[in-house]
């Protein structure tokens, strides 16, 4: 039986045309090249170059087996390279909550280019509004729109502020007209959120605004939006993904106050962790530059757009 080492100085030779050049190349003595050679054509049984003062030509049954012998070393590069990501901590994988704005805005346009950079790090990507215990464990990232965080142990990292706005479709708009003001809202159908969305104080905030029944309710933003595309009703969305719907128009801010900020969280022991420390590193700038790529709903831009 052969080893991987009697094919590297197979694949070697057979790519230089000589055992010299490929002794060269390999950083060894030809006569370690010609007796791997010999060892490598003891156990196949079989002649695999022809060999002479002018160099080494593949036989056929050598040249039939290079093609195999290069799919083995493609093998055992890929395991090499996976043993050094593992040692160099930058392979494994990272169990990441966000909501399912957050993950549609900012975290997974960036996942194609994260990848390129650490091919080994597996993102588990966990869409909740739910707070996941990450001190329990049950995530190792944690991305939220909070008001405030609880005292913990945990490493916190506030990224942006996250503005909501209320939103309508263009139909909506043409049918009803898009509330401009506060006093605009009253009577007006809203599409509501259900479960951990209905507790949110922007959606609070329009459901008490305009005081009518709700006709729809959804326990997902993105079945919200394309609620109100439908023209059901007014929407409350984080302006990050309102404004970014070609089909819903922006009609004003929610009330400044209950505007949240996003915020990263992890445990203490993790952020030491290389691949968790390199996920945090690259994605804390995608999100503020998602976060730019929007108009400025800020309370400070309102009062710019105002002034004469």
């Amino acid at each position: 039986m052969f080893d991987w080492d009697d094919l590297r100085h197979f694949l070697a030779t057979a790519r230089a045309g000589s055992t010299l050049a490929a002794a060269r190349r390999l950083g060894v003595n030809q006569s370690t090249v010609a007796r791997r050679l010999d060892a490598l054509e003891a156990a196949a049984g079989v002649k695999l170059f022809e060999r002479d003062r002018g160099g080494a030509a593949l036989s056929e049954i050598g040249a039939d087996l290079l093609a195999h012998a290069e799919a083995v070393e493609t093998a055992v590069a890929a395991v090499e390279h996976r043993l050094a990501a593992q040692r160099r901590g930058m392979a494994g994988a990272i169990r990441l909550t966000s909501s399912e704005a957050l993950a549609t805005i900012g975290v997974i346009p960036a996942l194609g280019e994260f990848r390129r950079l650490y091919p080994d790090i597996q993102i588990d990507l966990v869409l909740t509004d739910a707070f996941l215990d990450i001190e329990q464990g049950e995530a190792d990232i944690a991305l939220r729109a909070s008001y405030g965080l609880e005292s913990s142990n945990l490493v916190s990292r506030k990224i942006v502020d996250d503005y909501w706005g209320v939103y309508c479709s263009q139909a909506y708009a043409r049918t009803h007209g898009a509330p401009a003001t506060y006093a605009d809202l009253a009577g007006r159908a809203v599409v509501d959120g259900e479960g951990a969305l209905e507790t949110l104080p922007p959606m609070r905030w329009l459901r008490e605004a305009t005081g009518a029944p709700s006709p729809l309710r959804c326990s997902t933003l993105n079945n919200m939006i394309i609620s109100a595309k439908a023209g059901l009703g007014l929407v409350a969305l984080p302006c990050g993904m309102g404004d970014r719907q070609d089909d819903l128009i922006y009609c004003q801010p929610v009330a400044d106050g209950l505007q949240p900020s996003i915020w990263l969280l992890t445990r203490q022991d993790l952020r030491r962790i290389p691949r968790i420390r390199a996920f945090i590193d690259f994605i804390v700038p995608h999100l503020v530059i998602a976060a730019r790529q929007t108009p400025d709903r800020s309370p400070q831009a309102r009062r710019d757009a105002v002034r004469p």
